[in-house]
This record gives structure tokens, C-alpha cells and sequence, in this order.
């Protein structure tokens, strides 16, 4: 049985549910003959002390500890703003590094920690657990072997039940950074095309401290591709029918939607129609559960080895250059053509 130790560094909501689907993956790795370890340490001891405990995972009290423990892998699940120093310091350990989206808080951040990764030929796989979703997944499949035909229309909606506390909305870069940089990603994933330019708008009729922070609760970004295909990404904090993620990908052959399943968070208006029939997704947790472990794992086989990156942090950095894009276009009010590496966005014509 080979040995791989995980080092976890936070253990707030999603860093508890990587804790803990690290501690489910040898449900599946014993049969490969793989045991995965977990360490954890948090500024906030006490309770990573009590999260540890509860898994049966080492606690250690500093990230020193941690990196010196002798961990195989370095799982990043702090705040945005500590994600470049954490990065580097996975990378000076010499140990392949997990790191929740995004690089850091904006492009011109995240260049520096690029440059720092390719410098020390370093391994970073960023979370866009999408990528391991089952229906985008299929999604890609069926687009590669050309059952689609050529794509004219792409439409992607992320929509959360509730808005999260607006403390975190404060510092969260904007709701397009925060949440829609999902859906940039997996369109440019899905599509292997660049996102060439945006035009967002938004609003804001719920909280009024949503918009006082900065942000808006509901908005929607139109995309063009570098070969002209166009795009809609829309996004919402307020979706009372529960948590909605879907893609609706329209080809000349033929149509796909993701997402469209018993617990999607919709309902048909046509009579007769009781699809769908369960109770709807509550929580981009829950959501994509299977995705999460699923991404767990390839970091794992990342780190023995056995694949390649499946999103590496240049990835997740394109997919941010389109979000602040967004962003840009949202406060400025017209379209803004998608920077290249790191540069400032420029305002279209």
C-alpha cells in the first residue's frame, strides 16, 4: 500500500468539504493500493483541531509544521487574498499544490505568481471542479465528436439559492469574479476558443448593501469568441427555486443542456409536464458533490504522477481575464475587449 499525505490549509465551509471527501477517497484508492493521509492546520486552531479530530486526520498548529511534516500535496482552501504567498510557499516545499479558485484577487496579481510556478517548474492545479462534472463532461465528448455540428449559441446560467454574507460579497471581487468565472472557464474548456470580448450588465433588487459593497445581486454578460460565436453568461444570488447551474450548448447538428436533470431548480408551464420531479439542488455543494470528489482524486494522480494537469493555473487565469473583463464592462458600460496576459482591459469600440 503506497502512502500519500495531503496537507490542507483551511477549514472553513469548503475547506471542510475537502477534509472530508480527502478522507472518502480511499473508499476508491485501497483497491489501487493508494491510503491517503490528511494533515490540517488553520490560523483558527481550535476549530481545525476539532475538524481533524473529528476525521481522524493529523492537526498541526502552523504551515511551517505542516510543510516540514513531509506531505506529498499542499490543498490551498483560505480566503482569495492569502492564495499567492500560500501558492508560492507549496511551491518552494517542492510538492505538487490544490488551490481554490482563483490565483489571486484580480490578473495583474496573479501574473507575478504565474511567473513565480514557471520559475521553479512548479505544479499548481487550480478547483474549477466543473471540469469533473458528469453532464459537462458528456457535454465535451459529444461537442468533440462532432454530434453537435458547429456551435451558433451558447447560454450559461449560475444562479445561488440565497446571496452569501455580504461581508464576503465585500471582498469577493464582484460577482462576476466570484461566480460566473465558472462558467468563462468551462465555456473556453468546453469550446477550446478564446472569450475575445464581454458586455455585462446587472442590478440590484434585493439587499441594498449588495450594491453598497459594490456589487450587484443579478447580472448578465454577453461573450463573443474569437472565431464570433456568441455567448451569454447570467448569474443571480436570488434564484428562490434553488441552486441552478446549466449550460445550453445549440448546434447545427443538434442541442445539449447541462444541468437539466430530476433536481434541476425549474418547472414547466406546459400541462402535463411533472418533469422535473425531485427536490432541487439547495447548494453549489451539494450540486456538485460528485465533482468535488472527483477532482480530489485527479490531484491525487497528479501527484503520482499518473496525469496530466486538468487545470492548470494559466487556465484558471484566462478564465479570470474574462471576469474582470466583465467586470470592467459592468462599471464602464460598454463592451471591453478581453486583455491579454495580465493587461489592463481595454475598452471596445
Amino acid at each position: 500500500m503506497k502512502d500519500v499525505t495531503l496537507g490542507l490549509v483551511g477549514v472553513g465551509r469548503i475547506g471542510v468539504m475537502h477534509a472530508k471527501n480527502i478522507v472518502a477517497l480511499n473508499e476508491v484508492m485501497h483497491p489501487q493500493g493508494i491510503n491517503v493521509r490528511l494533515a490540517i492546520t488553520d490560523v483558527a486552531a481550535d476549530h481545525a483541531r476539532i475538524i481533524a479530530g473529528s476525521l481522524g486526520a493529523e492537526f498541526l498548529p502552523s504551515l511551517a509544521e505542516l510543510l516540514a511534516s513531509g506531505i506529498d500535496g499542499l490543498v490551498i482552501a483560505t480566503g482569495t487574498g492569502t492564495h499567492p504567498d500560500l501558492i508560492k510557499a507549496g511551491v518552494d516545499a517542492g510538492i505538487p499544490v490544490f488551490c481554490e479558485k482563483p490565483v489571486a484577487m484580480n490578473v495583474p496579481d496573479s501574473r507575478p505568481v504565474l511567473e513565480y510556478i514557471r520559475a521553479r517548474k512548479g505544479t499548481v492545479q487550480i478547483g474549477h471542479q466543473r471540469r469533473f462534472d458528469a453532464g459537462y463532461l458528456e457535454a465535451k465528448r459529444a461537442y468533440t465528436a462532432g454530434e453537435l455540428g458547429w456551435i451558433h449559441s451558447l447560454r450559461a446560467v449560475t444562479c445561488d439559492m440565497t446571496p452569501p454574507p455580504v461581508e464576503f460579497l465585500a471582498s469577493s471581487g464582484g460577482i462576476f469574479r466570484d461566480c460566473s468565472v465558472h462558467d468563462f472557464d468551462i465555456l473556453r474548456w468546453l469550446t477550446g476558443r478564446e472569450i475575445v470580448e464581454v458586455y455585462a450588465k446587472g442590478s440590484n433588487n434585493g439587499d441594498p448593501r449588495i450594491g453598497e459593497v459594490g456589487d450587484v445581486d443579478t447580472a448578465l454578460a454577453v461573450v463573443t469568441f474569437d472565431d464570433g460565436t456568441m455567448g451569454t453568461v447570467s448569474a443571480s444570488r436570488y434564484n428562490g427555486g434553488g441552486h441552478d447551474v446549466r449550460l445550453e450548448i445549440q448546434g447545427s447538428k443538434g442541442s445539449l443542456m447541462v444541468g437539466l436533470d430530476e433536481k434541476a431548480a425549474l418547472r414547466s408551464a406546459e400541462e402535463h409536464v411533472a418533469f422535473p420531479s425531485n427536490e432541487p439542488h439547495l447548494t453549489f455543494a451539494e450540486r456538485f458533490d460528485g465533482a468535488y470528489r472527483s477532482e480530489m482524486a485527479a490531484f491525487v494522480e497528479l501527484i503520482l504522477g499518473q496525469r496530466t494537469n486538468p487545470c492548470t493555473a494559466e487556465d484558471a487565469v484566462a478564465a479570470s481575464k474574462v471576469a474582470d473583463a466583465a467586470q470592467e464592462s459592468l462599471e464602464s458600460g460598454v463592451p471591453v475587449r478581453v486583455a491579454q496576459a495580465g493587461a489592463p482591459a481595454q475598452i471596445g469600440n
